[in-house]
């Protein structure tokens, strides 16, 4: 038994490589490796300068296109280079003072993987046959002579077996190799959800035993989160509800939803009550969330919002200064572009909602025990939420989405004098426990107790 790793940055950042750094869609797997995730070396200040303390890489090993459909899990993507430019990357984010988890997909490989070749050219006599589920009696979608499980209905992502042993060895081996070689802090689990737990506790062991601290975020979408959030399993799981919630609360004028879940999951009886789960407004998956909303002010008190929820959040590369991006017909690949570090230095110095996320970040990371705690609502309306964390450092989070100012009561409060770190040179005295909190649209405040 293993207790759960204290890992709590102030902000992950997320990027997606092979879209990131303007590789090709297809792996042309003759061609020479090409050293394109050293671009992302240039974008080390960037992240500083935001704040950011924890970078969570999408898939880098070798694949056919996406990056989940792996072929080899022990050499980086030639489209995106070799080992060492891998190597090198993580010394330079480490000497930076930045962790890195990497992408960790397990449940299937691509066609092109070693061991399901082999069955495609011997058939029922691969010494492989046991690392899938096969049925030798009919032929597969894409014409093999047998047909075989595979991930929600995707051919091309064949699904393994997990409690075969030889499979689990050769996943903890590259497991080994990725700590050793690459000095990885911890993984994302891809469909984490389709994984039994007997393999999570088995891989969670190996890896902690490898490295002290190391840490697992595994994709969870359709909820059931604490199932997860054991001693002997996960250390966070992806937030899905508080992804949906953060903007449907915004375009449907309903801070309620949002308040709902935040309750059902960080509230006193929460399910998730004290546990650091990943909170994004978006990622590679889904739609950014500047395209999401229709308001684009609402992007402001969402921000807030983001950074101010229990939890770790996240920002998916570009977002920080409103980039949008919508799936097309089922092609994820507007929502993956190319970007630039000087784009990225260029919107730093232009855009008010980066500057906006800078602070926010500053701020958890100033007065970290401020963003800790129990989920309390003080005041719920349809466009105004206020909030405080109890357990951690005595504070208050207010937002609105109102175009116009608006007056909330509020109730159950210290008294004290408060200062306003999201609006500097303002501050609250409170001299009982009920107020009036004076909100500036699509805007909102941060209070700290001082005294």
């Amino acid at each position: 038994m293993f207790t759960q790793t204290r890992f709590q940055p102030a902000c992950f950042y997320h990027v997606y490589p092979l879209g990131l750094c303007g590789a090709p869609e297809r792996n042309q797997r003759w061609e020479e490796a090409q050293p394109r995730i050293r671009q992302l070396e240039a974008w080390i200040p960037y992240w500083q300068e935001l704040g950011i303390e924890a970078l969570y890489l999408g898939p880098v090993f070798e694949s056919q296109s996406h990056g989940y459909d792996t072929v080899d899990y022990f050499q980086l993507d030639r489209r995106l280079g070799q080992n060492s430019d891998l190597r090198s990357l993580v010394n330079q984010l480490h000497a930076a003072g930045i962790q890195v988890l990497l992408d960790g997909v397990f449940h299937h490989v691509g066609r092109e993987f070693f061991a399901f070749a082999d069955i495609q050219q011997r058939g029922a006599d691969s010494p492989y046959r046991d690392w899938f589920f096969l049925d030798f009696s009919r032929r597969s979608p894409l014409g093999d002579a047998f047909n075989y499980a595979c991930w929600e209905g995707h051919a091309e992502l064949v699904k393994l077996n997990l409690n075969h042993p030889p499979v689990r060895d050769y996943f903890f081996t590259a497991l080994e190799t990725w700590i050793r070689e690459f000095e990885i802090d911890g993984l994302r689990l891809d469909v984490a959800y389709a994984l039994e737990k007997d393999f999570l506790k088995a891989l969670a062991r190996k890896g902690k035993s490898l490295k002290p601290g190391f840490w697992l975020l595994g994709e969870v979408i359709h909820g059931g989160y604490q199932d997860y959030l054991v001693d002997d399993l996960l250390d966070s799981v992806t937030n899905y509800e508080g992804y949906k919630a953060l903007f449907s609360s915004h375009n449907d004028r309903n801070y309620f939803e949002l308040s709902h879940s935040l309750e059902r999951i960080f509230g006193a009886g929460g399910l998730c009550r004290e546990k650091p789960l990943y909170n994004f407004a978006d990622n590679h998956d889904v739609d950014r969330v500047a395209s999401q909303l229709k308001e684009p002010a609402h992007l402001y008190p969402l921000a807030i919002l983001l950074m101010s929820m229990p939890g770790i959040p996240a920002l998916y590369a570009g977002s920080e200064w409103g980039l949008g991006g919508r799936k097309q017909k089922g092609d994820d690949r507007p929502l993956r572009p190319a970007l630039a570090s000087e784009q990225a230095f260029l919107q730093a110095g232009l855009a008010p909602l980066w500057r906006h996320y800078q602070r926010l970040i500053a701020l958890r990371r100033h007065f970290p025990q401020l963003f800790q705690g129990v989920y309390q609502p003080l005041c719920v309306r349809s466009e105004q939420l206020v909030f405080s964390l109890q357990g951690g450092e005595t504070g208050l989070f207010a937002v609105n989405m109102s175009a116009q100012s608006a007056s909330v009561p509020v109730t159950g409060l210290e008294p004290g004098l408060y200062e306003d770190l999201l609006n500097p040179g303002v501050s609250l005295e409170l001299h009982s426990a009920q107020t009036s909190l004076e909100l500036d649209p699509h805007w909102g405040r941060i209070l700290r107790r001082i005294r």
